[in-house]
Parts: C-alpha cells; structure tokens; sequence
C-alpha cells in the first residue's frame, strides 16, 4: 500500500489523537461508574471507526497497530500489548466486514467492534492463563460492549457530520 505524503501525515495525525483518547481514558474513574474489572469506554475506538471509513481498512489497521504498540510502549506495560493488539485485531477485522453491509449504519458497526474486541480481549486472557476460565466473563463484557460501542457509534457519527464538507471525508 502505497501513501501519498497527505494521506501518510493524516495516519500520524489520528494515531496522536488515538494515543490521546486512550491515555485520557485511562484517566476517568469509569470503574466508579461501572464496577468491572477491565472494562473501557474505547474512546481510541472512534478514531478507529472513523479512519475505516474515511481512509479505508488498510489505513485504519496501520493506525489501530501503531496506537497499540505505541501506547503500550508509553505506558510501559508490553504485557497489554498482547491485549489490546488482540482486542484491536478482533475488532477490525468484524468492523471491516460489518462496514460492507450497506443497511448497518455506524452504530452498527462499533458495536460489532467493541464486541469482538472483548471476543479477542478474552482469547488474550485465555492464551495468558492457560485456561478457558475468562470464557464465563464474555456475556457481561458483550452486554457492556452494546453500550459502549454504541457511544464510539455515536461520537463518530458527531465527526462524520461535522465533517461531512471537509476535504478529511474524501482523504
């Protein structure tokens, strides 16, 4: 895949803002809210859905790997890497064939990714322990991946509208 010099500055740009949103994420005492261990908003999931659809799938894994693998970097913790990487995977994948189905709109489809998200974010837990106990914590984390994947949905559809008119949309 070759990149233009705009498209390539574009992929810098979002994986910044991805890298933003996860670490400001990290902030929120979400578990005040939602008292479960592990569970996130995924608000680096809107940059995800929106580069998926604006730049097409090839740029949007470019950004979701960099984002992984930086921000387990910063963090300094390489063990998530194996998470969020697998996590991340998961949910590209299933995001990027949901999109092709024309009458699944944007909702449709970050909630597709937050629930295969949390489908490889157990298979990481399953390889780390050994064993298939992780499984019985998948029906909770896919009842919170509805909420959550419908928020990413949302706030990127807020972008897509807000830019709609922009020279971003047609990148």
């Amino acid at each position: 895949m070759k990149l233009t010099t705009r498209q390539l500055t574009l992929c810098a740009v979002l994986t910044a803002l991805a890298l933003a949103l996860s670490y400001a994420e990290n902030l929120l005492p979400l578990s005040l809210a939602i008292p479960l261990p592990g569970v996130k908003l995924g608000l680096a999931n809107i940059v995800t859905v929106f580069a998926l659809y604006a730049l097409g799938a090839g740029q949007a894994l470019l950004i979701l790997i960099a984002r992984c693998t930086l921000g387990a970097l910063f963090a300094g913790n390489v063990n998530a890497l194996l998470f969020s990487l697998l996590g991340g995977l998961c949910a590209m994948g299933a995001m990027a064939l949901l999109s092709r189905f024309r009458p699944l709109s944007v909702y449709g489809v970050s909630v597709g990714g937050a629930a295969a998200h949390n489908c490889g974010q157990v298979a990481a837990a399953i390889l780390t322990l050994g064993n298939a106990a992780p499984l019985y914590y998948l029906p909770l984390l896919l009842g919170v991946s509805l909420f959550t994947g419908a928020l990413t949905g949302f706030a990127a559809g807020l972008l897509f509208r807000a830019l709609e008119h922009t020279s971003l949309m047609k990148a």
